[in-house]
């Protein structure tokens, strides 16, 4: 088994079965997929509670995107049902919207409001920074210190265990405001989830007699007994696949905490933020967005922590020049012994469910062109 190899996957993710599945349907390859956990899906794994009501086990995974060829793709493997995914955030003891809309402002100041008349509001209140150089610089710049201290600056301490200041910009700069009424999370132009959930499928992607999956099998005890015919795809902690040798990038965790419910509903929306009060940062009731019709209920409290599972890449300077030492390491060993390394462990940066997956495409087409074989014009071809 270990010797009848072409591609050698570590991580069964979103990324590992992507590629997996492209190099086994596209190219003919045996491909073996290794995963240290007991399960596949990565961070996406989904499995019923113990009422039976699916939940995310590693958080909520919101599936949005704006390319349908991303979409089209996925959909071989699922079916896809609309998704509605709105957040609200606990401040002052009332839930308002978020992101930012004309409903929170009109909420928060007591006031109608129109576009107009709140961007007027917004432009008395912005502290003029005309090139924010932290997350604190850039909220400021955009909503005033009365919004930044309300919504922003608690959560994201909680968030990453320093103050925003001490944060890149874009890591508030990820979140919109609106001055209309729009109050979706997000707007891309596909809002969906996978009927069944995303482990079911990752698990299709997976189903093919090219394909080979070892669970409980870490890399570093495999990495010397396996060598590929034709290259290895590498998604853990891209600091571990070189024993750390340059230092430990860091990285934020998260604790779960599920609580069943025997009420249909629990919550008036999928996520509820906690900025102000206390240590966990959200709550999801996840069955807003799966379409599941049960009488019971499961909603999640996620903590934030920092050690344990790596989940978020601390976007901070210092951990930056870091892992570009080891970026250079990577593309080395691209380069002398096709090792890609692809996803957010790898990669180090967050990426949503949407991104990693056409990462992982770009990552097969990258392989594709090297083992000679022409690269196709849409990605999931």
């Amino acid at each position: 088994m270990l010797d009848d190899v072409d591609l050698l996957v570590c991580g069964a993710g979103p990324v590992g079965c992507v590629v997996a599945e492209r190099a086994a349907s596209v190219l003919g390859w045996k491909v073996l997929v290794i995963d240290r956990r007991p399960h596949i899906a990565g961070n996406c794994h989904d499995s019923p509670a113990t009422n039976g009501v699916l939940v995310h086990n590693y958080g909520p995974h919101y599936f949005r995107t704006d390319d349908e060829n991303l979409l089209r793709y996925l959909s071989r493997f699922a079916e896809f049902a609309p998704a509605k995914y709105e957040v609200r955030s606990l401040v002052r003891d009332q839930l308002y919207p978020f992101p930012i809309n004309l409903g929170t402002l009109e909420q928060f100041f007591g006031r109608k409001l129109d576009a107009d008349s709140a961007e007027q509001l917004l432009a008395e209140r912005r502290v003029p920074i005309a090139d924010p150089t932290n997350s604190e610089e850039y909220v400021l710049s955009r909503v005033g210190r009365e919004l930044y201290e309300a919504f922003y600056l608690n959560y994201t301490r909680k968030q990453w265990g320093v103050h925003p200041r001490d944060l890149d910009p874009q890591v508030c700069g990820r979140v919109p405001v609106r001055l209309n009424r729009d109050g979706r999370y997000v707007g891309h132009k596909f809002q969906v989830m996978p009927a069944g959930g995303f482990t079911k499928l990752f698990a299709r992607m997976l189903k093919h007699s090219k394909i080979r999956t070892l669970l409980n099998c870490d890399f570093s005890e495999v990495r010397h007994l396996i060598h590929p015919r034709r290259a290895t795809v590498y998604c853990g902690p891209v600091d571990a696949y070189f024993d750390n040798r340059l230092g430990k990038l860091p990285y934020r965790s998260l604790k779960f905490e599920f609580v069943p419910h025997a009420v249909a509903w629990r919550q008036p929306c999928v996520q509820i933020n906690y900025p102000n009060d206390f240590t966990y940062t959200r709550s999801v009731e996840i069955k807003h967005v799966t379409g599941q019709r049960h009488a019971e209920t499961v909603v999640s409290y996620e903590t934030p922590c920092a050690e344990g599972e790596p989940f978020y890449p601390v976007p901070q300077r210092a951990s930056a020049e870091l892992y570009a030492r080891y970026r250079a390491l990577a593309e080395a060993e691209t380069a002398h012994n096709r090792v890609y390394f692809c996803g957010r462990l790898a990669q180090y940066r967050y990426f949503n469910t949407d991104e990693v997956i056409q990462e992982a495409l770009a990552c097969f087409q990258t392989i594709r062109r090297s083992a000679g074989a022409p690269a196709s014009l849409s990605p999931a071809a």
